[in-house]
């Protein structure tokens, strides 16, 4: 099949992270955020020393690491996954799994991700693929876990079963705006996430976006969430379903808004130009979302997300199963 040269291809060329101003992104919902609102995030070299590392994490909420994986082994995880996708109109006609481009002649509704709303006759390749033997191989990636016990000092981490494999078709709804605490509340709240994009990600490619300080808005938030709830029975207390949460258990859809509302307290959405191989890290608290999939390539957004605790730390333990689409979390 035709195949776009993806492991060999530059970086994106869209936007430059040197840019006076930040490009223009929309969440699902809403209008653009304007471009004097956004900007972008900054990247760490793999080789930057420990102590920065964790400094730019402890002061950002996040560190955007490059080359943590091996560019090779993220191309081969996203040509398996939509593999598993080509008879379902997906992709385009003749093009090759690897590049994962859109079918621009399908309904993007029909073929949405977690995040969105899979129609049902999909629900079934989705639960395969986070059940997929080489999907687990890829979450246990050496490179990737030689990594996090560096950066943690942990001697050794554990990674909840419940990692997810998102993918976002231009056009179609993904991940509203969240953190990532609340979903995971019967847990430690010291634990690391690690979003892993597989394969290029534009900046307006429907990667992530993040709040610029906003750890401390998500903690102020969950307090809130917590008194609300105090007298609720565990399980509805710890549920990101609860009646004080959102229906979908999303703060919002609509970055403009969500913005807005708490302005005195934030600052501007931060985006990157990711490129297969990188790693974004962040904390429980930091508010962040995904960007609304407008790749001017046609390429179908995948990426996956991963929490890692301390061994021995508590675990959530509804998390401790692989995804399916059923399982109410």
């Amino acid at each position: 099949m035709a195949s776009v040269d993806v492991l060999n291809a530059p970086g994106i060329p869209t936007f430059k992270q040197n840019d006076t101003c930040g490009p223009n992104l929309r969440s699902n919902q809403g209008n653009y955020v304007d471009s004097s609102s956004t900007g972008w995030m900054r990247s760490t070299p793999l080789d930057t020393p420990l102590e920065e590392l964790r400094e730019r994490f402890n002061k950002d909420g996040y560190v955007w690491v490059k080359k943590v994986i091996p560019r090779k082994d993220v191309y081969d995880m996203r040509e398996h996954y939509f593999s598993q996708f080509e008879h379902t109109g997906m992709l385009f006609p003749h093009s090759s799994p690897r590049d994962g481009i859109f079918n621009t002649s399908s309904d993007p509704t029909a073929h949405q991700g977690i995040g969105g709303v899979p129609i049902e006759s999909t629900n079934h390749l989705l639960d395969a693929a986070h059940a997929d033997p080489v999907y687990r191989t890829f979450l246990a990636h050496p490179s990737l876990r030689a990594f996090i016990r560096n950066f943690t000092g942990w001697k050794q981490e554990r990674l909840v079963d419940r990692a997810m494999l998102r993918h976002n078709c231009p056009g179609s709804q993904s991940t509203g705006i969240h953190y990532d605490q609340y979903f995971l509340r019967d847990s430690d709240d010291e634990f690391l996430t690690a979003w892993v994009p597989i394969g290029d990600c534009a900046a307006t490619g429907g990667g992530l976006m993040y709040l610029e300080d906003s750890t401390p808005l998500g903690k102020e938030l969950e307090n809130e969430f917590l008194r609300k709830a105090q007298h609720l029975p565990k399980q509805e207390r710890i549920d990101a379903f609860n009646k004080f949460m959102a229906k979908d258990g999303f703060m919002s859809h609509d970055a403009v808004e969500f913005q807005n509302m708490h302005k005195e307290k934030v600052g501007r959405w931060l985006v990157g130009d990711y490129e297969a191989g990188d790693v974004v890290f962040h904390n429980p608290w930091m508010v962040h979302a995904a960007t609304k999939n407008e790749d001017e390539k046609g390429r179908i957004r995948l990426a996956s997300d991963l929490r890692f605790y301390k061994e021995g730390a508590k675990l959530d333990q509804r998390w401790m199963k692989v995804w399916t689409h059923d399982d109410g979390l």
